[in-house]
């Protein structure tokens, strides 16, 4: 139990900070809904017999009240159609509001820098997270919370209305009704949880395998791979529908479980009022209105039975979603170096690569780090660019701006896509820019301009249009400090060559830092580092003849 206290609080802690008003209005509009439908059904059922009961007698006939229960059960079907109607808008626009405050709170929990790199090898995971699981949520309050409060209640507002008929009756249904309507659900949800954690996996696996061949299915087919990639999405649907299977077994067994409990507790009800009526402790009106009580009673506990079976999917998906809202500490800024310096490291380790660094760069130098793939290039510059922080040591950096190996576009216009590097940027600024690139002649061609949309990823640019928009935001970045991660890496020669020209005149007066291990990139620098394992293992200055060997290891154009 206090495993799922913990797993809920965060989500509880969300809701509450978010719409505490409008899901306490929801729950008492509920409450008042079934408590209205327990006393009109009551009231109805005693004015029904005790009308019965007084034509019998012209002299009972003609002092009986018919106005005042008339007009206390229109009162109650409006107050219940009302509540109704109200509980609906509430609990829904409180819940729909909620869940979009859970996605933007889960989304800039994944967009911090530890989280992104870890998903972005698992997109369809990070889409299962922002879909299926918030979705899954919704029950919390809907199906669990909301229900179990009004079931309570309403086993409370009977035991109190029939304890005022009888005392032992009112007390004996109350317990019976409380223990079994609530020891059902909790018994089939502990039965559920297991199936409902593996339908979630079962249909996580469907969704990642079917993008996977949707988004590989060239390589499947060239390996010949894509009827074993079938067969993974078959079983996994399998699996996702065994899980299913098991699920409507549960909840099979728990409706007939309902059934057997209403049928003893109606009966025993009945037998119970029968009896008073026939020693003459109560009323045959009043007897009618405690049955119809203890009938309508039962009633709010069979809305938890949907509750039961996604408590297993619900707190998984707590369990999955909680550790990312916690509202992440503002990362620290990094130190400003020393004057005439663009950054310094001083014996800086960081997971998962690099060990014992000591460097620093001179205002206005240009810095090559070269070396193995995973020898740690990229984490140095993760480092630098404040993304990745530093287990060990301390560092020092002007602010920067890191051009990735992988150009990221988006499903919006070529402005659109520029204006991410500065939202602010004027038309002049974009041209300049797009120009300094190379890609000004380009984009004027294109039927749009600068308005022209993309595809999805960018469709609708070459390779070498991608990677010359991706330097065009580049240059709109005013940062003394350009970090790039094999900036030419997949381009032909030609294109590479003017890139880097363009690159070097843009950057001059600027410091800049290049992780690569093509020749014609690291010719452009000042110092050449090379890195290892982690290390630092060599580092030379232009004119002296390690900076030579050091370019002779490296690949060439």
């Amino acid at each position: 139990m206090s495993g799922f206290a913990a797993d809920l609080k965060p989500i509880l802690r969300l809701f509450l900070a978010e719409r505490r008003r409008a899901l306490l209005l929801g729950a008492a509009l509920s409450a008042a809904t079934v408590t209205a439908g327990i006393a009109l059904l009551g009231l109805s059922g005693w004015f029904i017999t005790a009308t019965s009961l007084a034509g019998l007698s012209a002299a009972v006939a003609i002092t009986f009240d018919v106005f005042a229960p008339s007009a206390g059960i229109r009162l109650l079907a409006i107050v219940r159609t009302v509540a109704r109607y109200g509980e609906r808008l509430a609990t829904h626009d409180a819940t729909l509001g909620v869940l979009a405050a859970l996605r933007e709170r889960l989304f800039r929990g994944f967009a911090e820098p530890s989280a992104a790199r870890a998903l972005a090898h698992r997109p369809a995971r990070l889409l299962f997270r922002l879909t299926a699981d918030i979705d899954a949520l919704d029950s919390l309050y809907l199906r669990i919370l909301v229900p179990a409060a009004v079931a309570i209640g309403a086993a409370l507002a009977a035991s109190l209305v029939l304890g005022l008929i009888h005392p032992l009756f009112g007390l004996c249904f109350g317990l019976f009704l409380a223990g079994a309507g609530l020891g059902l659900p909790l018994i089939a949800g502990r039965a559920a949880r297991k199936h409902a954690r593996q339908r979630a996996h079962g249909i996580e696996a469907l969704r990642s395998r079917t993008i996977d061949l949707v988004a590989g299915q060239t390589d499947l087919l060239m390996a010949g791979r894509l009827a074993a990639q079938s067969k993974a999405i078959a079983a996994a649907d399998r699996y996702a529908a065994r899980a299913d299977d098991r699920l409507n077994r549960v909840e099979t067994r728990l409706t007939f479980g309902f059934g057997l409990v209403s049928t003893v507790l109606l009966t025993a009800s009945l037998l119970a009022v029968a009896v008073l009526a026939e020693t003459k402790v109560i009323t045959a009106p009043v007897a009618a209105l405690g049955l119809l009580v203890a009938f309508a009673a039962v009633e709010p506990f069979a809305a938890l039975r949907r509750g039961a079976l996604e408590l297993g999917r619900t707190l998984l998906a707590a369990r999955r979603i909680a550790p990312r809202l916690a509202v992440a500490a503002a990362p620290e800024a990094l130190v400003v170096p020393l004057p005439e310096c663009a950054f310094s490291l001083a014996k800086v380790s960081a997971v998962p690569a690099l060990q014992g660094i000591e460097l620093a760069l001179a205002q206005g130098e240009h810095l090559a780090i070269i070396g193995s793939s995973g020898a740690g290039k990229s984490s140095l510059l993760a480092v630098l660019a404040g993304e990745l922080p530093a287990k060990t040591g301390s560092v020092a950096a002007m602010a920067t701006t890191l051009l990735t190996q992988r150009t990221e576009l988006f499903e919006d216009s070529l402005r659109g896509n520029l204006c991410l590097a500065n939202p602010n940027a004027s038309e002049a600024c974009l041209r300049e820019a797009l120009a300094a690139a190379g890609l000004l002649a380009d984009i004027e061609a294109m039927p749009g301009g600068i308005d022209t949309p993309l595809g999805e990823g960018g469709l609708g640019l070459s390779g070498g249009q991608s990677r010359r928009l991706a330097l065009a935001r580049l240059f709109l970045r005013d940062t003394p400090l350009w970090l790039l991660d094999e900036p030419t890496e997949g381009l032909d020669g030609i294109t590479a060559r003017d890139v880097l020209s363009r690159l070097s005149a843009m950057a001059a007066g600027r410091s800049l830092v290049i992780a690569t291990h093509i020749r014609r990139e690291a010719m452009i620098a000042d110092r050449i580092v090379v890195i290892d394992c982690g290390r630092i293992t060599e580092i030379s200055r232009r004119g002296e003849a390690a900076f030579e060997k050091a370019l002779d290891r490296l690949r060439p154009d």
